[in-house]
């Protein structure tokens, strides 16, 4: 990566912040007045923990309009511990009878803890559920043992976790990294990169940065994993970039909006609506761009998708029948297996039809690939000499959303803020599983590694990091926090991105975020890059 300072880094300001105040003043130049005005506000620290916390803050500017800050709050808690969670169950007598079971098999240290906090927007009264827990160590190893003798027992989805990732009041530690772009200052760009600059395949974000000589970036969308869930490095909801729809929107959940013309950004709920359309009338639906036929991650889909069509968070969805649109940006071949495929040139007319999956994909033009009653659609419909125009629409907030060569679209998940508000919509994007609350305690409730983005009311644009994970260094927020943490930093809307291993930030040649996978920097789908 080239270097991007002709001059040693050196912070424009390391502000300590507790119940009184100690501010070393950024040099009061037009560029840092409003920070320094804003700094002299007690209620300027993170709303993490009790306000008396310490919290170290460190700001340095990478760019003209770019301002990039390292927030450390807080110290561990000696009340915090290792434990390990037998289960989460729905019911009090659930737990009851689970309880009786691991007394009698001798663990007669077992708790039951109600966990009464619902998604904002949860319709359901009453507690989310019930916790299963054991042990109390302040070693992670001698929980792992634990873990160990009650899996020896015939207990799975046994889990070892942190108490001061409960969710509940700690002291922390917090560490948060936040980048803020004044649009209006800034001369670069901010816009989605894919790893390798292909759907296919994953890259870390020290690599995408690297290649694209980013003055900083962070990561961005949901993704595949791995091949049972689809195409790894498929964006697992919408992505737009250059006037070009390269995955379809998981329909309903909310999506980061990015232009690099006048228009503010904007965050938005989106839905996609794809048509293909023959020559000979016929017209067809697109289920979906540039993944693999039949699994449909996060759900959101179109077309009789089972088990659901609406939003479901780390889930994958089924259909025998879908037309999917592979576009040169997935990469040299589509997806392989049984169907048809039909290579279309850039005027739309039908150029070669192959009776199975898996060919190249035309530098100029597209393939349309069908299985099931797509298949057959595009035997009838499809044939040589024939045209066929596929023409997309996104929707956004119930109004048409114009994609155009300065028009970006991240997916994300769910929303945080809105229009100066906390408004968490949880349940309707997906990420409450009626038949398992453990899921949505796990996801919103805990803390977790997260990142978000949010919009200013002047339009500045943030990007936040908080380290997760890593008890002594930072536990992490859930939803609630994330929230809090974008309104104190003055953003009006306000949505998730994608958050645990996957939550990176990087300024000019350093990662700035601690991993927290074991095996270090999680390879990702795509990042969001300020270039010049």
């Amino acid at each position: 990566m080239k270097k991007l300072w002709k001059k040693p880094i050196l912070p424009i300001a390391t502000i300590s912040l507790a119940s009184v105040m100690i501010v070393n003043a950024i040099p009061e130049t037009p560029v840092h007045a409003e920070l320094n005005a804003q700094l002299h506000v007690k209620n300027h620290v993170l709303p993490l923990g009790t306000p008396n916390l310490i919290e170290q803050r460190t700001s340095m500017n990478p760019a003209p309009g770019v301002t990039y800050t390292n927030i450390h709050r807080g110290e561990a808690s000696s009340k915090d511990y290792f434990t390990v969670d037998v289960a989460f169950v729905k019911t009090k007598k659930q737990a009851k009878i689970l309880l009786g079971n691991l007394k009698r098999d001798g663990f007669k240290k077992a708790r039951i803890i109600r966990e009464a906090d619902r998604a904002m927007d949860d319709g359901e009264k009453g507690p989310l559920g019930y916790i299963v827990r054991i042990g109390q160590y302040q070693l992670e190893a001698d929980a792992a043992e634990m873990r160990n003798k009650l899996s020896e027992k015939g207990y799975s989805g046994l889990r070892t976790v942190y108490t001061g990732e409960d969710g509940e009041k700690t002291t922390g530690p917090w560490v948060v990294n936040v980048l803020e772009v004044d649009q209006d200052r800034f001369q670069g760009h901010v816009e989605p990169e894919l790893a390798n600059d292909t759907v296919t395949g994953k890259e870390t974000l020290t690599k995408i940065a690297d290649r694209n000589d980013a003055i900083a970036g962070v990561n961005a969308g949901y993704f595949v994993v791995g091949e049972k869930d689809g195409t790894p490095g498929d964006l697992a909801g919408i992505f737009a970039s250059k006037g070009q729809l390269v995955s379809e929107a998981i329909n309903g959940r909310s999506a980061l909006i990015l232009s690099s013309v006048e228009e503010k950004a904007n965050i938005a709920s989106v839905s996609t609506s794809i048509q293909a359309t023959s020559s000979d009338g016929a017209v067809r639906e697109v289920d979906g761009v540039n993944r693999k036929p039949g699994l449909i991650r996060n759900c959101g889909g179109v077309g009789g998708d089972t088990t659901t069509e609406r939003a479901k968070h780390d889930f994958t969805c089924n259909d025998e029948s879908e037309l999917i649109q592979y576009t040169p940006v997935f990469g040299g071949k589509t997806e392989s297996g049984d169907g048809v495929e039909v290579v279309v040139n850039h005027a739309g007319e039908v150029t070669v039809i192959r009776n199975h999956r898996g060919g190249v994909i035309p530098g100029s033009g597209s393939v349309l690939a069908g299985t099931g009653e797509a298949a057959e659609w595009l035997r009838d419909h499809a044939r040589q000499g024939m045209e066929i125009q596929v023409k997309s629409e996104i929707i956004g907030d119930a109004k048409l959303l114009k994609l155009d060569q300065t028009t970006s679209m991240i997916n994300g998940g769910p929303r945080l803020m809105e229009k100066g508000e906390i408004s968490i919509n949880a349940v309707e994007e997906g990420f409450h599983w009626e038949e398992d609350p453990g899921f949505y305690y796990r996801f919103g409730e805990r803390r977790n590694p997260r990142t978000l983005a949010g919009i200013k009311e002047n339009g500045n644009l943030l990007f936040v990091t908080i380290d997760g994970r890593a008890p002594g260094w930072s536990v992490g927020a859930n939803f609630e926090e994330s929230a809090k943490i974008m309104k104190s930093l003055g953003a009006i809307d306000a949505i998730n991105l994608d958050g645990g291993g996957s939550t990176t930030m990087t300024v000019g040649d350093e990662r700035v975020t601690r991993p927290s996978d074991a095996a270090g920097e999680r390879p990702i789908a795509d990042g969001i890059m300020l270039v010049e």
